[in-house]
């Protein structure tokens, strides 16, 4: 699967007030794997910045004055995509400039969201973890993502942040309890929390199977413990049955 972790900057927080796109910011994924196939991209906006978004960003019209305008780089942004399901935080903001943006180049645009799927992060993290705080620097701390660099905010910087967070909180283990009563105490899930757990997630866990690289990789590794152990690797007997 090709997933495009994605994040914008703009002038402002409207569109329909005339705002645009400064810069956009992919990290590309295949199958929960990050290929270094990413895309970044700064833009004139042909308009003034707000002074609260450059606040936020700190990109200025000046640092903008040689950068292309949207229509020059709306092709090459729109292959990238195509065809890739879509994380985003606060996914509303990011596809209603994309959208709007695509439209001024094209006016039977497509809306990104009616022909790719789309994960909103901020959607599956208030499901996950509702009534806390689930801002990007919130769930980088959560999960223990460094995000030291992030003194402003930046659409690449942002985006590789976003797959850290999208990746620890689709792919964590979750304790199911199999270790015992004894360990009763110790923050395992019981059977019902791991329901419940679940039914607040909104969806059934994702199953990621082991690739044929990985399995030969296993097999040669238990292969090693069961020369070192004289042969009583348990795994390796399981394996085999």
């Amino acid at each position: 699967m090709r997933q495009i972790v994605l994040d914008t900057e703009t002038t402002g927080l409207e569109p329909t007030q005339g705002h645009r796109i400064i810069e956009v910011g992919c990290v590309e994924l295949a199958n929960r794997r990050l290929t270094g196939n990413d895309l970044h991209l700064y833009i004139h906006p042909d308009r003034d910045i707000d002074q609260g978004a450059i606040d936020v960003h700190g990109i200025t019209l000046e640092f903008l004055d040689d950068k292309p305008r949207f229509a020059e780089i709306a092709q090459t942004l729109a292959d990238y995509l195509d065809g890739a399901e879509l994380i985003i935080h606060n996914a509303p903001f990011d596809l209603g400039f994309l959208n709007h943006e695509f439209r001024q180049v094209n006016a039977s645009h497509t809306a990104l969201e009616s022909r790719q799927p789309v994960i909103d992060t901020l959607v599956e993290a208030r499901q996950l973890y509702p009534g806390q705080r689930n801002s990007l620097d919130a769930l980088c701390k959560r999960f223990e993502i460094d995000n030291s660099n992030r003194e402003l905010h930046g659409a690449l910087l942002d985006a590789q942040l976003l797959g850290d967070v999208y990746l620890a909180m689709t792919g964590g283990q979750i304790d199911i309890g199999l270790a015992g009563d004894d360990n009763a105490e110790s923050g395992a899930l019981a059977t019902a929390d791991l329901a419940d757990h679940l039914a607040r997630a909104g969806r059934r866990p994702r199953v990621m199977r082991a690739s044929e690289a990985e399995r030969t990789a296993h097999a040669a590794y238990l292969e090693m413990l069961a020369d070192a152990s004289g042969g009583r690797c348990l795994w390796q007997s399981l394996d085999d049955a």
